[in-house]
């Protein structure tokens, strides 16, 4: 029998990513993080979503909480059609 250790929960990686992020950052060069950091994870989020529910559009506009025709317009943001 294997036992499955509870998974960190997503917001506190986002909080360890974020944290790690600001402290690699050189303030001089500090602007428009919210934007970019956004940006920076909804492609990836998009797809873990289509893996998960193996490339299936309206499945992964439902689990992610969005319209198909939202998640097509990202999808074609980020060449992922």
């Amino acid at each position: 029998m294997s036992h499955k250790t509870k998974p960190t929960p997503l917001y506190q990686q986002v909080e360890q990513t974020a944290k790690r992020y600001f402290e690699s950052l050189d303030d001089a060069h500090t602007h428009d993080v919210y934007a970019t950091f956004l940006a920076e994870f909804e492609k990836p989020l998009l797809i873990a979503a289509l893996n998960h529910t193996h490339g299936n559009q309206s499945k992964t506009a439902q689990i992610l909480g969005i319209n198909r025709g939202t998640l097509r317009t990202k999808m074609k943001i980020y060449h992922l059609l």
